[in-house]
């Protein structure tokens, strides 16, 4: 048996290797020269310029129309040129769409959000096609050039044929969205899940270090997971890569079904805590009041000192801790970020996590709040865009 034939890289794909590298070597810095790009990524003066010429055509970097000495030369500096483009970036939910308007740099123009109460599959889609319309006319009301649209789906999603497994909360099951919208905008078009994207927007926009691996913990109606590694989302040979909610948080849990939610979900998520909190005060609060509980109020009454409370804030701790400690393990990511709703009380969350994986794994995890909060899908959104219309590559530090 003979061994199969060593890869190797054409001439065509070093060439946008080589850009790749230029690329993000002027976007992580305020202004840079050409020899300095040069002598960071280790290239030739002549591939920088011919590179930096390349992208100044595209409209993706400029001169700054400032110089730098060094060594009695001065030098000519150039930057980022990201305020130059926009895009539009949808985060869909299952009763309300978040939009907005956003420049390269990360920058938020315009944004809206969308309520809809919608039943079936067509619905859905009319209501994104509706709300898509709207963001272009902002876009375009700019006078900015408009890259391309990205859409986060809560649910199962192939980024590549743009096909929706499954999104309950939409109606779509095997739903051809990227298809559909491209019958409709003449635009590049990106369909990631939504906290896949979440996690690159925290990574690029968020994370403010040399982090490469993050997992971003998503606490809302439901738990999901972004997992980038080196860079790249990972999704799994069934797009569900992440899908935390169905953690067992205890044997307990075994042979048993849990329709429309995963175990971790019924105990840790918004409607989880909520539930549990009314299972305390049923014997308490009236009936209405009782229906009427959220997992934000059972937050707001653990800040007020309400025992009730406490107890259920301690038990989602309990709950969520195990989650990190799992995602640690099997990850051992440069950071984990907690976002969605519920992390909005991230305050009560962090710390009393970290408190209880202190000893009980090899490691300390680096545990923080979202910084970016709903906008982060938006603002992964970029970076799909700019990894699907500027040639790009992910270049792996560590090879």
């Amino acid at each position: 048996m003979r061994n199969a034939p060593t890869p190797t890289i054409t001439s065509a794909e070093m060439r946008a290797i080589n850009r790749a590298a230029v690329l993000d070597c002027v976007r992580n810095r305020e202004s840079i020269s050409r020899s300095e790009i040069a002598e960071t990524l280790n290239l030739s003066l002549p591939t920088v310029m011919r590179i930096v010429d390349e992208l100044m055509a595209e409209g993706l970097v400029h001169d700054t129309h400032q110089k730098a000495w060094s060594g009695g030369r001065k030098r000519g500096l150039i930057a980022f040129n990201g305020e130059q483009s926009v895009m539009i970036g949808i985060d869909l939910g299952g009763t309300k769409i978040y939009g907005a308007v956003a420049d390269l740099n990360g920058q938020i123009l315009e944004e809206m959000v969308f309520t809809h109460h919608q039943s079936t599959a067509e619905e859905s889609f009319g209501v994104l096609r509706d709300s898509l319309n709207t963001l272009i006319e902002r876009a375009q009301a700019t006078g900015r050039r408009l890259v391309g649209l990205t859409v986060g789906v809560p649910g199962a999603v192939d980024p590549a044929s743009g096909i929706v497994s499954v999104a309950p909360s939409l109606e779509w099951y095997d739903f051809p969205l990227k298809e559909r919208l491209r019958a409709v905008f003449d635009l590049p078009i990106a369909v990631e899940n939504d906290v896949n994207l979440a996690a690159l927007g925290e990574l690029w926009f968020g994370a403010n270090d040399d982090a490469r691996d993050l997992v971003l913990i998503a606490i809302g109606t439901g738990i999901g997971a972004g997992i980038v590694l080196n860079g790249l989302i990972h999704t799994g040979r069934h797009h569900m890569a992440g899908e935390i909610g169905y953690l067992l948080p205890t044997p307990a849990h075994l042979n048993q079904t849990y329709p429309g939610f995963g175990a971790l979900e019924m105990f840790a998520a918004g409607p989880g805590v909520a539930e549990r909190a009314r299972e305390r005060l049923k014997n308490e609060w009236t009936a209405s009041q009782l229906a009427s509980l959220t997992a934000e109020d059972v937050f707001s009454a653990a800040r007020q000192d309400r025992a009730w409370a406490q107890a259920v804030v301690a038990e989602t701790v309990d709950y969520l801790a195990q989650a990190v400690a799992a995602v640690s393990l099997l990850y051992d990511p440069d950071v984990i970020i907690l976002g969605g709703g519920v992390a909005r009380s991230a305050d009560l969350l962090v710390h009393p996590i970290l408190e209880r994986l202190r000893g009980v794994i090899p490691f300390q995890p680096a545990l923080r709040a979202s910084p970016l909060g709903y906008r982060a899908g938006v603002l992964g959104g970029i970076v799909t865009l700019m990894r699907m219309t500027a040639n790009y590559y992910i270049l792996n530090k560590f090879a």
